[in-house]
């Protein structure tokens, strides 16, 4: 299946910081990603859209570990925990190259951990990859195969 014959996913971005929202809107946008984003500031507001009734649940959880109110290691253990929505993927996409952050977000069951790129390029370049692999390798819970 290629990426164009691919059925577009839904995302949640939890990102506090404006500047790597417009860029991940940049990489979507760039990147031709058909994707929908949904974007939430910090960890409570997370938790909020997730747990909303009648909310649509997202594919894929892109989070970040250093957010407001509640930090990301507490939105994936409460996801990771939560038999509702513990098979929602969550890729962490954190500026933390530190150890014990890798670490405990696999204990905590992340799906990927991947340290933002500084460099534009590179940041619009790994963006592209996380949706390839979800969107085009990926069988995802409740997601049908395209037809062919």
């Amino acid at each position: 299946m290629t990426a164009d014959e691919s059925q577009p996913i839904s995302v949640l971005l939890v990102e506090d910081d404006p500047g790597d929202v417009v860029l991940i809107e940049e990489a979507f946008e760039h990147n031709k990603v058909r994707n929908s984003l949904k974007i939430v500031g910090d960890g409570v507001e997370a938790m909020e859209y997730l747990r909303a009734p009648g909310s649509s649940r997202p594919d894929l959880v892109l989070l970040d570990l250093n957010l407001p109110r509640k930090d990301g290691r507490e939105v994936l253990a409460e996801i990771k925990s939560d038999p509702e929505l513990r098979s929602i993927p969550v890729v962490v996409l954190t500026t933390s190259k530190a150890e014990e952050d890798i670490l405990r977000s696999y204990d905590l069951h992340a799906n990927a951990y991947v340290t933002k790129p500084v460099d534009f390029n590179r940041f619009i370049e790994v963006v592209r990859q996380i949706d390839e692999f979800f969107v085009t390798v990926v069988k995802l819970p409740g997601h049908r195969a395209a037809p062919n």
